[in-house]
């Protein structure tokens, strides 16, 4: 599915090697939110009933992280990307090396977003415990916000992707 952010998000290319990781890097920020929870809220390993939800959980939905997965894709294109191909020297196509730089780049802004625990609670709340929480939205919200407050980039349904400062 293709998604313009901004009027020069022409780098198709590059959305083709980000929606084709989709899946994978979720499943790899599912199981790095669940150690950063086991880390900071049960450094002991204690098994309740609730620990033992969050551990068990295997990423069996990952429909309700795309949103914010595509988000943090066309903000990497719009902040990282240019819509002209350019010469890849060492051999490789575009598609490996876009896929090489963006699973870098994500895997960066997750472990940053990991360290703040609002951002662990909305993961946990939009995937092990969605069937229980009624207010996803909210999660969605605050994951959200997060890109707002880390890449000072705003989403509007009219325009796409516009440039902020964050006070």
């Amino acid at each position: 599915m293709i998604r313009k952010f901004f009027p020069l998000d022409k780098n198709y290319l590059l959305e083709e090697a980000q929606l084709s990781l989709q899946d994978t890097l979720l499943s790899q920020l599912i199981e790095q939110v669940k150690s950063e929870f086991e880390q900071r809220s049960n450094p002991l390993g204690l098994q309740d009933g609730f620990s033992s939800k969050i551990k068990n959980y295997h990423g069996q939905n990952l429909k309700p992280l795309y949103n914010f997965y595509q988000n943090m894709a066309g903000v990497y294109r719009f902040k990282h990307s240019d819509n002209q191909l350019e010469f890849v020297w060492d051999g490789r196509e575009h598609l490996v090396k876009y896929r090489e730089e963006w699973i870098r780049t994500f895997n960066q802004w997750i472990n940053e977003f990991c360290r703040q625990e609002l951002f662990v609670q909305a993961v946990l709340d939009l995937t092990v415990f969605l069937p229980e929480n009624r207010h996803a939205d909210l999660a969605e919200n605050r994951m959200n916000n997060f890109m707002l407050r880390q890449f000072e980039v705003k989403f509007h349904k009219s325009k796409g992707l516009v440039a902020m400062k964050v006070a």
